[in-house]
């Protein structure tokens, strides 16, 4: 009825080796420093400094970052102050404020996203690097293929 596997093998299936673990800056803590991390970063709380990350980032709803952030994916949900760089999907959720200027490889705005700055996105296409600068204030778009 039930697999029957050892909790050993199911705990290997779910994280891959050499990702470690998420790490959580949980709601009601400050940490002023850079954080560096193979693994996932959720940050509840407050950080005033850098994030260099591997994987994803995740900044929740009472989370507040004053740094740049760089790292694989990132889902912003809460208040940051700084330069973002994602090389592959960047997700503004609703009711999140962004002061800074975004470089991802894809980007998702909701509606009820709050964004100042500039979004430089970079895809490669036949060959040609075609970056998109689009200025959310301005809510204009120019194309520039080199």
């Amino acid at each position: 009825m039930f697999n029957q596997k050892s909790k050993s093998e199911t705990s290997s299936e779910v994280s891959a080796p050499g990702t470690g673990a998420a790490t959580l800056i949980a709601a009601g803590t400050t940490l002023k420093g850079d954080i560096s991390s193979n693994g996932d970063i959720r940050i509840d709380g407050t950080l005033q400094g850098n994030i260099q990350c591997q994987a994803k980032v995740i900044i929740g709803s009472n989370g507040s970052v004053e740094g740049d952030i760089s790292g694989q994916q990132a889902d912003i949900m809460g208040k940051v102050a700084g330069t973002i760089k994602v090389k592959e999907l960047l997700q503004l959720k609703g009711g999140s404020y962004v002061n800074g200027n975004l470089y991802a490889g894809k980007l998702q705005i909701e509606p009820s996203a709050n964004f100042n700055g500039q979004c430089h996105m970079t895809t490669a296409t036949n060959g040609q690097a075609s970056e998109v600068v689009a200025d959310k204030k301005g809510k204009k778009a120019e194309s520039l293929v080199e």
